[in-house]
């Protein structure tokens, strides 16, 4: 009696992980969306591509690296 128990509680488990593996599956398929539109010649203009904003980024980051790196050492002058 007591295999058949475990046996049971086994068949459960796993039947419960399929029901629970196809809910999920069609949850997923639901929300996938066949008709997208990227348009990549849009007229918005987005900051992080302007040349300029990468110069300042890239001298921003060059002053902090040197003020940081500059902190460390201690003069005995």
């Amino acid at each position: 009696m007591k295999g058949f128990l475990l046996d049971a509680r086994m068949f459960a488990q796993k039947l419960l992980l399929v029901v629970a593996s196809a809910l999920l599956a069609t949850i997923t398929f639901a929300q996938d969306k066949k008709e997208i539109d990227v348009n990549v010649n849009s007229n918005k203009s987005n900051f992080w591509g302007q040349p300029w904003v990468w110069v300042v980024g890239a001298a921003v980051f060059i002053l902090l690296l040197v003020a940081i790196l500059r902190g460390g050492r201690r003069s005995d002058a």
